[in-house]
């Protein structure tokens, strides 16, 4: 049998009782207590697709030009068209073309048939690339070519946009706007105010690319690139106050 004095026995029940308090929701230990979070109920948003279109003029042009030459022989075939491409080469660095500005895009030698098998003759080819970068100097770069002679060929001109950055930025800007003000119009419509912007992603971009067309070399000044469009859209979404 265990035997205790009265005042040890009160010492146990008063520690008893505390953590029993502390069980039935009296005094508790520091670590047990119930901890708050606060939830911010979302406010209402607006989601809106701006577009943004720029029209630029193309200040690049790239010249498909080449040599083609038929012969008896594919010895002779190849040899002239080698020759008549220097010669080309020669009249378009004339004009002030970059010699790497002058790109060798074409070589083939093939035989021609009368009647197959029976071979009437061999077609040489070489293919140029002339890239002119002052669109001022497009017609004559095309006469210079024309006038090496028969063998000359075109196959056509790409236009392009050398830097396509700036146009781009414009267009992102007008994007942006445009969808301010539909995201503003509608916020007046429904009695409310525009808030902070929470999303932007952009959805289209169309850079101005490179437009193929055919060199009329029959009249002066008959180059032109026109004009190219650049468009962005971009969706964004706002907190209506």
């Amino acid at each position: 049998m265990i035997k205790m004095s009265r005042s040890a026995a009160s010492a146990v029940l008063v520690s008893a009782g505390m953590f029993l308090a502390g069980l039935s929701g009296g005094t508790a230990l520091a670590d047990s207590e119930p901890s708050e979070a606060t939830v911010e109920r979302s406010r209402p948003q607006i989601t809106v697709v701006g577009e943004g279109n720029i029209s630029t003029t193309p200040d690049i042009m790239r010249l498909d030009t080449g040599v083609e030459v038929r012969r008896p022989t594919a010895g002779a075939a190849f040899a002239d068209a080698r020759t008549a491409a220097a010669a080309l080469t020669r009249a378009l660095l004339a004009t002030g073309i970059a010699a790497e500005d002058l790109r060798t895009d074409e070589l083939t030698l093939s035989p021609e048939y009368k009647e197959y098998p029976t071979i009437s003759g061999y077609r040489a080819t070489q293919g140029v690339e002339a890239v002119v970068r002052d669109l001022d100097d497009a017609d004559e770069v095309v006469d210079a070519a024309a006038s090496v002679g028969e063998t000359v060929r075109f196959d056509g001109v790409t236009f392009e946009v050398s830097d396509n950055h700036a146009p781009l930025r414009l267009a992102r800007e007008a994007a942006f706007e445009d969808a301010r003000n539909r995201a503003t119009q509608y916020a007046e419509l429904a009695s409310r105010g525009l808030g902070r912007v929470m999303e932007i992603s952009e959805q289209n971009v169309t850079p101005p690319t490179p437009v193929r067309g055919f060199a009329a070399i029959a009249d002066k000044a008959s180059i032109s690139p026109g004009r190219r469009n650049v468009s962005v859209s971009v969706k964004v979404v706002y907190e209506l106050k």
